[in-house]
């Protein structure tokens, strides 16, 4: 697989779309070289938008159907990308979408079936990463510090500000991630209020001032108390997260820019604490779709002593679908991509199912 075109899909907790990154992967000695070719986000419509929102309550039934749906779309998609970039890929590697993850129960599910994948364009498909972690008493989550490992081993860690906030880094020679905190799984929410997508740059968050009383309700949550490999879905963001904001808002009458602006000081606090707990000074890699988010940063920064460093835009915005595939690589090297250290399970594994193509 040295030097093989790999095409790797994610789609995010935040709704944004379906990422595409096609790269490259080359062994050089015990180190390994990546070379991203071409990216492309392809926004979801709003009826995508809502469906994929909505799935968590659906039927097994019309959950089974979506997940094949989405696999469909997802292999139109990739094939239309393939076509229009003259791309000769080797192999596709989809993270999917995920609907459930609630590992404490044992069980998560990605959805965007990577057998319509194969099918539709002919090409190898490596998915469903997450299962065999947690059939081995792990989070399934976060899978990305392998990647971070091997491709960007010259940061003392890897911040991702995405729907939901995760970090890795090394510990006694070991890779330690967890996830932090909602990011633009809350912000998102919020400006869908004001019917904008996200809240670009920070503005009207920017615009808001902090709401002391519900600043304090969100800081003393129990997942921030909690020790060790820990994760977070979509589930515990509705559950425990999400009451406490709306409550708030509804007992207060709140700005949703003051809520926004609470919601920015609430993440930059957490981050704040994990970099002065885990004895983090940088350079971090910030990475995700809250990097751009240019209040936000500013806040993290001024919370925090701990150097931090913004990557060109195609990693900011594909690093994880450039990680995703790396995993699909290692998958086809017969090598391990799921790391016991950062997921909490009985031992490191190769997770995977592979589909052929034609």
């Amino acid at each position: 697989m040295d030097n093989a075109l790999v095409i790797g899909l994610m789609s995010g907790t935040s709704l944004d779309g379906l990422d595409l990154c096609a790269c490259e992967f080359k062994n050089i000695g015990t180190s390994i070289e990546f070379n991203i070719i071409i990216t492309e986000t392809i926004p979801y419509s709003e009826e995508w938008r809502k469906t994929l929102n909505n799935a968590v309550h659906l039927s097994g039934e019309k959950l089974t159907k979506l997940h094949h749906d989405l696999g469909e779309y997802f292999g139109k998609a990739t094939l239309d990308f393939i076509r229009r970039n003259q791309l000769a890929p080797a192999l596709i590697s989809s993270h999917g979408h995920t609907v459930f993850h609630q590992p404490h129960k044992g069980f998560t599910l990605q959805i965007g079936a990577g057998a319509n994948i194969a099918a539709i364009t002919g090409i190898d498909t490596v998915c469903d990463f997450r299962t065999k972690d947690i059939a081995l008493g792990g989070q399934g989550a976060p899978l990305v510090p392998i990647g971070d490992q091997y491709l960007f081993s010259n940061y003392e860690a890897c911040l991702n500000l995405g729907g939901i906030a995760n970090i890795s880094y090394s510990q006694n020679q070991k890779r330690i991630a967890f996830d932090i905190c909602p990011v633009n799984m809350a912000l998102n929410y919020y400006a869908e209020k004001l019917n904008l997508s996200y809240d670009n740059k920070g503005q009207i968050a920017a615009s808001g001032k902090v709401k002391e009383d519900l600043l304090n309700q969100l800081n003393h949550l129990n997942f921030y108390l909690e020790t060790g490999p820990k994760s977070l879905g979509k589930e515990w963001f509705e559950k425990y997260f999400l009451p406490i904001v709306t409550d708030y808002e509804n007992e207060n009458n709140a700005e949703i820019a003051d809520i926004l602006c609470t919601l920015v000081e609430h993440i930059a606090i957490q981050h704040s604490l994990i970099f002065s707990s885990s004895k983090i000074k940088g350079p971090v890699l910030v990475t995700g779709g809250g990097a751009l988010n240019d209040f936000l940063i500013s806040r993290i920064i001024s919370n925090s002593e701990t150097k931090i460093y913004i990557p060109d835009v195609d990693v900011i915005n594909y690093k994880e679908a450039l990680i995703f595939a790396f995993l699909g690589w290692l998958y086809c090297e017969n090598k391990t991509n799921t790391l016991s250290s950062a997921t909490g399970a009985q031992k490191d594994s190769i997770g995977g199912a592979l589909y052929k193509g034609l």
